[in-house]
């Protein structure tokens, strides 16, 4: 896979990669397994291709930069995977509408650390209806940084890595008629499988 020359984009570690993936595996269920994903933020998009990698049905990546998609460009066509992945040459903090059957259930969101990008982008993918129900949510952010989820985004755990961390949620758009009370959607998707 092609990396970028210049500090502009940073992608995910490979052993930080490593362990989202396993985590996703092993503490939910697996749930990358014929999901929609979308990698926003996506700079070379190593997390969208992994998850193609580990079977996801497909990916978008969302990136702004025009140097990064270039090198995704050709990452996915190196890869194989022009079926199986788009990409969206966007602002992440506005998506717009998504396009009508497209929901997406796990996302990756990896923005530059420290400035404040997380909470416009829950927005957009909220109010552009992106999030399938139960969507999981992956974001990198730097560990001093305290991460704010919008309502209908509920925290099912953080973890640090070093100077990272990394926060798992859970989409709960109308679920509250399909679950107990006092039940989350969150702990439920963390225990299945």
């Amino acid at each position: 896979m092609k990396s970028p020359g210049s500090d502009q984009v940073r992608p995910t570690s490979d052993r930080l990669r490593e362990t989202i993936f396993n985590i996703l595996l092993h503490a939910y269920g697996n749930p990358v397994e014929r999901a929609n994903v979308i990698d926003l933020f996506a700079g070379t998009g190593a997390m969208g291709l992994e998850a193609l990698s580990r079977g996801a049905g497909f990916a978008l990546f969302v990136e702004r930069a025009a140097p990064a998609c270039a090198i995704l460009r050709a990452n996915v066509r190196t890869l194989g995977l022009e079926c199986a992945a788009r990409l969206l040459r966007r602002d992440a903090r506005k998506l717009g509408i998504a396009p009508e059957g497209e929901k997406y259930g796990l996302i990756f969101l990896d923005p530059p650390y420290g400035r404040g990008l997380v909470p416009p982008v829950l927005a957009a993918l909220q109010d552009g209806g992106w999030l399938a129900k139960n969507a999981l949510l992956i974001i990198e952010e730097s560990a001093s940084t305290m991460v704010r989820l919008p309502d209908g985004i509920v925290l099912a755990e953080t973890r640090r890595f070093g100077q990272t961390q990394i926060v798992l949620a859970c989409a709960e758009r109308d679920l509250n008629l399909a679950r107990p009370p006092g039940s989350s959607a969150a702990s439920a998707l963390r225990h299945k499988g």
